[in-house]
């Protein structure tokens, strides 16, 4: 089963950066969301809005949005 959110630890590893970095990336995108409309989690970030931020949606992937210039 996919889980919805991805925790500090989680985006630590996907992107190789600190903890503190994770948490502020997190906390940043957080923000956006909730300038959206959205709620959020404190320590947590939405996985599918995770990923297309970084340009890993399938969607952006198959449409070479995000690595056409590769």
């Amino acid at each position: 089963m996919n889980k919805i959110f991805m925790n500090a630890k989680e985006v630590q590893d996907f992107l190789g950066v600190s903890r503190t970095t994770a948490y502020q990336l997190i906390n940043e995108m957080n923000e956006e969301l909730i300038k959206m409309g959205y709620r959020t989690q404190r320590g947590k970030v939405n996985r599918q809005y995770f990923m297309e931020k970084y340009c890993y949606s399938t969607n952006y992937v198959e449409k070479g949005v995000c690595f056409g210039s590769l």
